[in-house]
């Protein structure tokens, strides 16, 4: 019994009127091409189950069209949304995807850059999971592109949110509204996004003329227990503030369950927070949400990685792309 013939580059050219050049240069991702020619090639790949051979191509181009992307962890929905733009802009010219997961540890992710390397991918995107970087080195001379945060040692390419003006429009916009005495929530201070959002909060307030209050501002690691044991210790004081900015969503959903398990209410109580997930607006109190362009980051990531790939080592000069933010009210 004859197997069916596999459809070939000439097939896909040929049903879909064009040359086999242009072919493969959608398959390789080239911009130049226009996008409804994009369109009836994609289209007629399908028709025909066209599938590339990749190992014969990574030997004629000497890469083998596959990227690494590594975050802390892929429970967080957060993380999630991010990748999720990286793969759908590496999708569209062409690559696949490694997907890794660090565990928020600076040697899991040196271990990690190794296996990417030995696997022949021809770049990596990385959301660290510290603020370490020196042993990002290892990576080299393979590109190499940050998501959400930078590090400390490494000067890099990177694509994150407006963490500092984020902060501050909210707070101001708080403050605006009446609040005098807003309370603040935060991550690990060696955490570039920790360290911009404390520094717009704590502008804003500046910029009305306060001083924050030390006994109102309190750190933790990012992490929903976090959230939930110091809206408790802010709460249980004698004189709490009314507003309290949180620094990340899932120190807000620690939050949330504490106040949520509260029989008493807290009249006046308007919670600030960052990153507009499905869930913040429910959240009791819930005031202002900070809301960064996840899936944006994700595609710009993708995007910046793959000029690296294109124009080779020459170019050195590094980028870091900072996004803006918006705000939207709840209460």
């Amino acid at each position: 019994m004859k197997s069916e013939r596999k459809a070939t580059v000439k097939d896909v050219a040929e049903r879909a009127g064009v040359s086999t050049a242009t072919v493969s240069r959608v398959l390789n991702g080239d911009a130049r091409v226009k996008p409804d020619t994009v369109l009836l090639v994609n289209r007629t790949i399908e028709e025909l189950n066209y599938r590339m051979n990749r190992i014969a191509r990574s030997l004629k181009t000497s890469r083998t069209h596959t990227i690494g992307v590594i975050a802390p962890e892929f429970r967080n929905e957060f993380f999630m949304n991010i990748v999720t733009g990286v793969e759908e802009e590496l999708k569209k010219r062409g690559y696949s995807v490694i997907l890794c997961s660090s565990r928020e540890r600076r040697e899991e992710e040196t271990e990690l850059i190794g296996m990417l390397r030995d696997k022949g991918v021809d770049g990596i995107i990385l959301i660290p999971g510290s603020s370490e970087g020196e042993h990002l080195k290892s990576a080299r001379p393979l590109p190499l592109v940050l998501v959400d945060r930078t590090v400390d040692g490494f000067p890099c390419d990177a694509v994150v949110g407006d963490n500092y003006r984020g902060a501050f429009n909210a707070a101001d916009m708080a403050l605006n509204e009446g609040a005098r005495r807003i309370g603040f929530i935060g991550g690990d201070m060696k955490l570039s996004t920790a360290r911009e959002r404390f520094e717009g909060y704590e502008a804003a307030l500046k910029n009305h003329g306060l001083t924050p209050r030390e006994e109102d501002i309190l750190f933790g690691d990012y992490h929903e227990e976090s959230g939930y044991l110091l809206m408790k210790e802010l709460m249980g004081r004698s004189d709490p503030p009314d507003y309290v900015f949180i620094a990340n969503y899932f120190m807000h959903l620690g939050a949330a369950r504490y106040l949520l398990e509260q029989k008493s209410p807290f009249p006046g109580l308007h919670i600030l927070s960052f990153d507009d997930m499905p869930l913040a607006s429910f959240f009791p109190y819930s005031s202002i949400i900070v809301a960064q362009p996840m899936e944006e980051m994700g595609r710009r990531a993708a995007e910046l990685l793959l000029s690296r790939i294109e124009s080779g080592p020459g170019e050195r000069e590094h980028r870091v792309i900072r996004l803006d933010t918006s705000l939207r009210k709840v209460l």
